[in-house]
């Protein structure tokens, strides 16, 4: 479970995040939405033990943010926007050095390196090439498979299908799903809409630090009388009508 009671986050005269509150039962599947700078990865940071909070408190899987870091972090899978690799290292020697990390035995370990490479389908290049030589998308998968190497029990997901190709990303939905299915509390983090809306069972969104919305898909469309999730989304952060402003824009250009 994850309990979140008014927690802020204070960067000078700024407010990243502004008193939220929010819990999530084990086994939930949410949608973590909000424009570009609305708190979302702040928060995600502060729930992993990455910040601290300015004020509020939160607990993760029973564990309290600032008093048990390191308890979270056992508990926790984090895939972050933007995920950082030791590119000398090669994908073996980089997720060896993370089960280290997690106290995993050795042969699990190795076991669990192997499945999650047939999985992702990188096992040919998994001990011949450094990361520095791997894709994008192939990256990607070294993080993923980094952040569920522990088999989590609480996994944050910060825009997980940057850089994957249509099979990976296909796979990788459906196996937050069935994560989720298996009793897996999960926060799914994304600008890609039409994803959330199909995979998740609750979506919150953020705007300017503060939760303003929180349901299901058709419990927010009721709310704000509007007929998808993306137009819900435009309802609720955008300060004019984006599809006007778009179909204007576009005359504009014609002319």
């Amino acid at each position: 479970m994850i309990r979140i009671e008014n927690l802020t986050k204070r960067y000078g005269e700024q407010d990243a995040v502004r008193g939220i509150s929010l819990e999530i039962q084990p086994g939930q599947l949410v949608g973590l939405l909000g424009p570009n700078g609305a708190g979302k990865s702040t928060t995600l940071r502060m729930l992993t033990g990455m910040l601290a909070p300015t004020s509020g408190r939160a607990e993760v899987g029973g564990f309290d943010i600032l008093t048990q870091p390191i308890e979270i972090k056992r508990i926790v899978g984090y895939v972050p926007e933007s995920g950082a690799v030791f590119e000398a290292l090669t994908a073996w020697e980089y997720l060896t050095m993370v089960a280290v990390l997690y106290h995993l035995p050795r042969e699990q370990a190795a076991e669990r390196i192997t499945q999650f490479a047939r999985f992702f389908d990188i096992e040919d290049s998994l001990r011949e090439k450094p990361l520095s030589a791997y894709s994008k998308g192939m990256r990607q998968k070294v993080v993923i498979t980094s952040a569920l190497l522990h088999n989590p029990r609480v996994v944050f997901f910060d825009e997980p299908l940057n850089g994957l190709d249509a099979n990976a990303t296909l796979s990788l939905k459906t196996l937050i799903t069935s994560m989720a299915r298996e009793g897996k509390t999960i926060v799914y983090c994304s600008h890609l809409l039409d994803v959330v809306e199909r995979m998740c069972e609750r979506v919150v969104i953020i705007h300017e630090g503060r939760i303003v919305a929180d349901g299901t898909v058709p419990e927010l469309e009721a709310l704000t009388g509007e007929a998808s999730l993306e137009r819900v989304f435009n309802h609720l952060t955008a300060t004019e009508n984006l599809l006007a402003r778009a179909e204007e824009f576009a005359r504009v250009l014609s002319q």
